[in-house]
């Protein structure tokens, strides 16, 4: 077997190389592939991959996103394990095919690699283009750094086999600052990643085979007998795929840290939140620098944590509401906007989750790192100062814009 993957060993990449590896590792049978900023070097690594050898799948390049997606769903109908990767306008080009998928229960793994959407014209990083997708049905989990990217690409494909979920995961890394960022990584050995994924178990329930011929995605609902009862079925089991997800997750993170030494917090990660009065909320790359600020302010005296957001989809509501509980404010750092809220949207959820608690807090809410614009710990440092005099009952008008005057 190549050395790219027989042994446990340590390299440098970036985000975008490191989800390519864990491709290989986990063996898909199919991949399908179109480039678009700032994913491209990561479909490119795999070509290179598959020409080298090191990747036995077969390789689709196609003409488009649409395309991509369709591919795949064909090839998972079959029982093949899948993936692909993609960004902001080629997602939105797949978007028939990508809304079609979890209500199909293929569990698929794409990685998102995420940047604003167009207009104001941007090819650079944020999560718009992602949070967009958030209610399709996909499982979302965002990462903090590249190690987590490897990891998390190889658990979404045992999360999205999972009898008991069946559904497709987006593996979001953020554009620019994962995608391109270069860290020292950790390649796990291919023998123990096989033990840990198993054998692919794909499409048990649909076994698509020409010797026994079905229809697929057959036309349901509508008023004809047993048609609304038909399609209600379909959405209760995919909706309870969606919640066995949190439980499912949690359980495969437990076995990864055993097996590889290296604990990620499945659902919500509380960061120096022990004592702590009040706390930041983010979600992917921007994490570090706010954990970085949480540190400067703590070595000041001032009881701040962290709450980061890895599951997303579906929203970890009970992990949430736990953290929150033990704190007086939180400020809340969205990297897009929701519309309808003047918000961002993990403001929007947290505000939702909370309406279900009986614990009252107060919630400032932070939108930063648009367009590929960076977050600081000077802007954490701010957040920080804002939400302490939430605490304090001084609660700023939301939103916050944090690169307004950069």
């Amino acid at each position: 077997m190549n050395q790219l993957v027989n042994s446990s060993r340590k390299i440098v990449c970036d985000g975008n190389e490191a989800a390519a590896r864990a491709v290989v590792l986990a063996r898909p049978d199919v991949v399908s592939v179109f480039p678009i900023t700032p994913q491209s070097s990561l479909v490119e690594s795999l070509s290179q991959f598959v020409a080298d050898g090191v990747l036995t799948a077969e390789l689709i390049n196609a003409e488009g996103e649409h395309s991509v997606l369709s591919a795949l769903q064909g090839a998972c109908l079959a029982g093949a394990r899948t993936y692909t990767a993609t960004s902001g306008p080629g997602l939105a080009f797949m978007f028939e095919p990508y809304i079609r998928t979890p209500g199909l229960r293929l569990p698929m793994v794409v990685s998102l690699v995420t940047r604003d959407m167009l207009s104001p014209q941007c090819v650079w990083g944020g999560q718009q283009d992602a949070m967009t997708v958030r209610e399709c049905g996909w499982i979302q989990v965002y990462c903090e750094n590249v190690q987590e990217v490897l990891d998390t690409v190889i658990m979404a494909f045992k999360l999205a086999e999972h009898k008991d979920v069946l559904l497709p995961v987006n593996v979001c890394h953020d554009g620019n600052y994962l995608s391109y960022a270069v860290s020292r990584i950790e390649l796990p050995a291919a023998e123990m990643v096989d033990g840990f994924l198993g054998e692919p178990d794909v499409n048990w329930h649909i076994a698509l085979d020409p010797d026994r011929p079905m229809a697929v995605d057959p036309l349901t609902g509508g008023t004809g007998p047993g048609g609304a009862a038909s399609f209600v079925g379909y959405r209760k089991s995919q909706v309870r795929g969606m919640a066995n997800a949190l439980e499912v997750f949690s359980d495969i993170h437990v076995e990864w840290g055993e097996r590889f030494g290296r604990h990620w917090a499945p659902l919500v990660e509380e960061y120096r939140l022990e004592d702590a009065d009040y706390a930041i909320v983010t979600i992917g790359s921007m994490t570090g620098a706010g954990k970085d600020a949480v540190d400067a302010a703590r070595e000041r005296g001032e009881k701040v944590g962290l709450i980061k957001v890895k599951t997303y989809r579906p929203f970890p509501r009970d992990a949430i509401i736990a953290a929150l509980g033990k704190v007086k404010a939180a400020g809340i750092v969205d990297r897009s906007v929701s519309f309808a809220w003047d918000c961002g949207p993990l403001h929007q959820d947290v505000m939702t989750t909370l309406f279900a608690s009986p614990h009252r807090l107060a919630l400032v809410g932070f939108i930063g790192g648009l367009a590929g614009a960076d977050i600081t710990s000077e802007h954490f440092q701010r957040v920080i100062e804002l939400t302490a005099q939430a605490a304090r009952g001084d609660v700023s008008a939301s939103p916050i814009w944090l690169n307004e005057h950069d």
